[in-house]
């Protein structure tokens, strides 16, 4: 590749664009809220929300000195990060703690890189975090879901005009700040229903003898803080 088409996708990258205006901010939100609140839509948008849970596993995993053997996404949206190492102590419990806030944190992230402007880098920087976890994926679906996701942020980034990337940038950090509360009532009710016995909630308090009950409040501070924090970055004042 020659340099000058080096230093116009580096310039197309950190290049930055205009603040929108309050109505696209708010148009953005309401359409990540349509794909978040409808059973039917959400039963879809939510595999979305699994790869960012299951990523969190993973880089916590990666973080804290385990050994990452492989992730799974399955099509009923559940999945799995299998790792290696110490069965107790810190390097699980930030692991199996990364899991539910996860979707959310990375919305405040994109919602920090959106206030400087910088849409190309943020569906670019997306798109490496795809590719990261797919080197790690261990089934066809979990494989299916990474590839059609990454190929819609990478078109979306490279074949439509900087407004649509925009659209797409702010709907989509929209989505993981609301998409990323939902679960964690969703995790609420199926244990109520002593429907998970093994979730991440009831995993952390084997492992600290905390009540699980305690983890599921954690991931709903995190969360609608990030939640608040985020609207506060992205809605002009």
């Amino acid at each position: 590749m020659q340099l000058s088409s080096l230093t116009e996708m580096w310039d197309r990258l950190t290049g930055t664009q205009p603040d929108p205006q309050l109505s696209f901010v708010l148009i953005a939100a309401a359409l990540a809220l349509l794909v978040v609140v409808p059973r039917r839509l959400w039963l879809l948008s939510r595999n979305v929300v699994t790869i960012a849970h299951e990523g969190g596993h993973a880089l916590a995993a990666l973080v804290t000195g385990r050994r990452l053997t492989g992730i799974r996404l399955h099509s009923d949206t559940s999945g799995v990060t299998v790792s290696v190492g110490k069965p107790t102590g810190p390097g699980m419990v930030l692991t199996g703690l990364a899991g539910y806030i996860t979707p959310s944190l990375l919305g405040l992230a994109y919602a920090l890189v959106l206030e400087t402007g910088r849409i190309t880098l943020l569906l670019w920087v997306s798109l490496v975090l795809l590719g990261g976890m797919l080197i790690m994926i261990r089934n066809f679906y979990g494989a299916l879901s990474l590839i059609v996701t990454g190929a819609i942020v990478f078109a979306v980034s490279w074949f439509t005009s900087a407004t649509t990337q925009a659209g797409f940038a702010y709907a989509f950090t929209w989505f993981l700040l609301l998409a990323g509360v939902r679960p964690v009532w969703e995790l609420q009710h199926k244990r109520r229903r002593r429907q998970a016995p093994d979730s991440d909630a009831d995993q952390l308090a084997r492992l600290t003898r905390v009540p699980g009950i305690f983890w599921v409040g954690f991931f709903a501070v995190v969360n609608v803080v990030c939640l608040a924090a985020g609207f506060g970055l992205l809605v002009p004042q």
